[in-house]
């Protein structure tokens, strides 16, 4: 999807049960030089009708809905080849809801309430094949994951845990590099962290993509909490 935003605009489809929230997004997006609302729809179900004639590179999709809610919609949608990415837009800032949306193949999640800018933003990134998780969410899903395990014992340290097996195929940078990924950070902050250039931090992450067959930085953020590699106390 290279000619995305370079010789052609982002196509983008729009689902939402309210009809009022998807004309303002229309209007707001359409007035991008970049973006192409190419179709709208008020449920999943509808959504994945229209993704059968219609082209797009990213659906902006609405979590709670009729028919069929976002997350059973992502999930199917990302049975199909070739399918576009989905950025899950919601006014419901759940625990559940985020995981959901990520473990269903979302490539990111962000609130309604998030400023016309970031959003944008966030379009093109996911258009682009990257992953897009605000560091509140990431946080509050550490969090999420950590009240639901049992704490580790009396003076054992995370990293002295046995470790889970999906992560042995990592090696120890590429672990460090998981580890910075699941708690929000950026590719440059974490070359500044690590002390390496950025160019070798993507060249780990997609190592640790093709490694642990995932699809993005979505889909290993979420690993990185199913696996405890990353702790509260990180």
């Amino acid at each position: 999807m290279s000619d995305v935003g370079a010789d052609r605009p982002i196509r983008v489809v729009l689902v939402d049960d309210q009809p009022l929230v998807r004309a303002g997004f229309a209007m707001f997006l359409d007035a991008q030089s970049d973006i192409d609302v190419v179709g709208e729809a008020g449920d999943g179900a509808q959504a994945l009708k229209l993704l059968e004639t219609t082209a797009a590179d990213v659906v902006v999709m609405d979590v709670r809905m009729p028919v069929m809610d976002g997350v059973e919609a992502t999930k199917r949608l990302g049975e199909r080849v070739n399918a576009p990415k989905v950025l899950v837009l919601t006014t419901f800032d759940t625990d559940e809801d985020a995981f959901a949306a990520l473990q269903a193949g979302a490539s990111g999640f962000l609130l309604k309430n998030v400023p016309p800018q970031d959003f944008l933003t966030a379009i093109r990134v996911v258009a682009n094949g990257e992953s897009v998780v605000a560091p509140r969410v990431t946080r509050r899903l550490l969090d999420h994951f950590a009240g639901k395990q049992a704490p580790l014992p009396l003076g054992e340290t995370p990293r002295l845990r046995e470790e889970d097996p999906r992560l042995a195929v990592l090696s120890e940078r590429e672990r460090d590099v998981l580890e910075l990924i699941a708690q929000g950070m950026s590719n440059s902050e974490i070359a500044a962290t690590l002390y390496v250039a950025e160019s070798t931090v993507k060249s780990h992450l997609g190592r640790i993509l093709t490694k642990l067959e995932l699809r993005d930085r979505a889909q290993a953020i979420v690993l990185a909490y199913e696996t405890r590699l990353v702790h509260p106390a990180d």
